[in-house]
């Protein structure tokens, strides 16, 4: 199998990460291994490069690409979000290093049996782990009005939310919708309508799905609140967003653990002092550089924050 997967933000990975000594590295989304063989190229000091991924499929691929350092390199099937197991069978406390790219990739974009892209005919699935219980089909089918509104307010952002979600419980009414296809014919007559210029509505109603599908915020949240409290002194932690939702927490979450204040809400809060935990290393994303996106497209969107353990 060809690798179509060009890493994202490779050289200012690389850069975040230069003066880090690294002995043990936790790559929570290692992909087709791109950003690992980077790494591992110029952190000749590795003991442990783990790469965890919920994608099989990028597993092997990545088993291909990293053989070179076969004796360094720990693949595990996990979401990023359970790295905590996969170190404690390791029988490994501290991470010198951390590194996630969210979203979803170039391979599975490409693969229409995977049913990620609405321009390609495949199955309704989503799903980045094959043994997710939960397809994008069952959420179109099975779900109410006011949660597929939800979804698509607020994981796709889309203005015309309700809209979609009312031509989509019409449809399924009269016969299931199965495949990509399915979908976008419902939606295409009713999402057109006032679509002008930006960004496609199908674009932003089928990554509402995606997100649902995987719980890709639940575990993001999740992995940032593990991630601090095993990074080593002076390690670092990166993160690659591809959308305002993912950055939002991960910028939220960074400056909670750089802040030496508990933040609270409410009018009348209290703030109550408190150690930092880390020091913001990106006061602004990075982004990808106009060389980078002629390259690759699909890079435009791209976000990396980074942070560095007091």
């Amino acid at each position: 199998m060809s690798n179509p997967h060009i890493p994202v933000l490779l050289s200012e990975v690389l850069t975040s990460f230069e003066s880090t000594k690294i002995k043990v590295f936790v790559d929570g989304t290692v992909g087709a291994g791109g950003h690992a063989a980077a790494l591992l190229a110029v952190h000749s000091e590795i003991t442990h490069y783990i790469g965890i991924d919920q994608d099989p499929s990028a597993l092997q691929i990545a088993s291909e690409k990293l053989k070179h350092w076969q004796d360094k390199v720990i693949l595990k099937h996990a979401n990023f979000g359970q790295f905590d197991k996969v170190l404690a069978e390791l029988n490994i406390q501290q991470v010198d290093g951390f590194l996630v790219d969210l979203g979803v990739s170039s391979m599975q974009l490409d693969q229409a049996e995977r049913g990620f892209s609405f321009s390609k005919d495949g199955p309704l699935d989503m799903r980045m782990d094959p043994t997710n219980p939960l397809f994008a089909a069952e959420i179109v089918n099975t779900w109410s009005e006011k949660e597929l509104g939800r979804i698509f307010r607020d994981y796709g952002e889309e203005k015309q939310w309700r809209i979609a979600a009312q031509a989509i419980v019409s449809a399924r009414q009269n016969q299931v919708i199965v495949t990509t296809l399915d979908l976008v014919k419902v939606l295409e007559p009713v999402l057109y309508r006032n679509y002008k210029k930006g960004i496609n509505p199908l674009t932003l109603i089928f990554q509402g799905l995606r997100i649902a599908t995987n719980q890709e915020l639940q575990k993001l949240e999740i992995f940032l609140e593990k991630a601090f409290h095993h990074l080593a002194p002076a390690g670092r932690l990166a993160v690659i967003s591809f959308h305002s939702l993912e950055d939002r927490i991960v910028k939220n979450q960074i400056r909670l653990q750089s802040d030496d204040k508990w933040e609270t809400s409410g009018i009348g809060g209290i703030f109550r002092d408190k150690e930092p935990m880390t020091k913001t290393v990106t006061k602004k994303p990075i982004i990808p550089s106009e060389e980078e996106i002629k390259i690759n497209a699909r890079s435009r969107s791209a976000k990396l924050r980074v942070a560095e353990k007091i």
